[in-house]
């Protein structure tokens, strides 16, 4: 049985052009992409998340982004870390991402509140970005309580006012 011309063609075009998946960045979901990079580089993300990126004035690679940080945050919470978004995501589905973004409560620095104010289209344009990202890097350590003494370098924070 021969195949028509027509239909040898549209399956080779198909087969061309790859399998297509939630994580490929075709048509709306492209744009939702370009929307959570342009969030991540505006909300601050990448200040804490993206190591070295506050000291050269954000000229960190792009392959870089999201890998958390090996600087602590020191305060009265004891010191906490940066975590590596792009391993966090990968672990994650982006309706389990929704509720963790809407209902989390993190130590500081994390400015948990504002991911509380964000809309879901522009939650789900983050995670869709950190996911095309793909995993990358190592956890960030673990959390330190106040009573015990970080291993590696920290910012202290004051003791707030009273």
């Amino acid at each position: 049985m021969t195949l028509p011309r027509p239909l040898i063609i549209a399956i080779l075009a198909a087969a061309a052009s790859g399998p297509v998946s939630a994580e490929s960045p075709r048509g709306a979901d492209a744009a939702s992409i370009e929307r959570g990079r342009y969030l991540v580089k505006i909300a601050g993300c990448n200040d804490c998340h993206t190591p070295g990126y506050l000291q050269t004035n954000g000229k960190v690679p792009e392959s870089q982004w999201l890998t958390g940080d090996q600087l602590g945050w020191r305060g009265p919470w004891g010191t906490t870390y940066a975590s590596n978004l792009r391993l966090v995501f990968a672990k994650l589905t982006e309706a389990e991402w929704l509720k963790l973004a809407t209902t989390a409560q993190y130590r500081p620095p994390m400015p948990w509140f504002t991911l509380h104010e964000m809309t879901k289209p522009d939650l789900r344009a983050i995670y869709r970005f950190a996911k095309s990202l793909g995993p990358a890097g190592d956890a960030a350590p673990a959390y330190v309580p106040p009573d015990q003494e970080p291993k590696g370098p920290f910012v202290l924070f004051p003791t707030p006012p009273k």
